[in-house]
């Protein structure tokens, strides 16, 4: 068991699973796993899969890659030759792409902070639409 911050996560090492989920996807160990390993001494290279391991890696590059033949060679069947694609149904919007931010669950349940009049020390407005402000003629 380990505990992160508000959270609770089960490790279970003989199976390589946590309850966060991510030791089983990325088949590394999540950082609860990871901190079991340390904590009972144990090696945290033992339980990463193999394919992260340099002999998979070198097995990858011992098969030859060969290069493309120039494309009036190719061998492109019918079906695939005929068939048209279109361009998407949408436009990208001009400009930057807004980040996306998924919000920690505390933060959500936080009250939002509102401003006060510098004048008045009211909420819900700011100086300069403050109606109990002196008017200058």
């Amino acid at each position: 068991m380990v505990n992160d911050e508000e959270r609770h996560y089960t490790v279970c090492l003989l199976e390589r699973k946590c309850s966060c989920g991510r030791f089983q996807v990325d088949e590394l160990p999540c950082p609860h796993a990871w901190a079991v390993l340390k904590s009972k001494f144990l090696m945290p290279e033992d339980y990463c899969s193999d394919y992260y391991k340099p002999k998979s890696v070198v097995m990858t590059y011992e098969v030859p890659a060969y290069l493309l033949l120039d494309r009036n060679e190719w061998n492109i069947p019918a079906h695939i030759s005929e068939e048209v694609v279109l361009p998407p149904k949408w436009k990208r919007p001009p400009g930057r792409p807004k980040k996306k931010h998924d919000k920690p669950f505390r933060e959500l349940l936080q009250k939002k902070n509102q401003h006060s009049c510098s004048i008045c020390g009211q909420g819900g407005h700011n100086k300069r639409t403050c109606r109990n402000a002196l008017r200058r003629t």
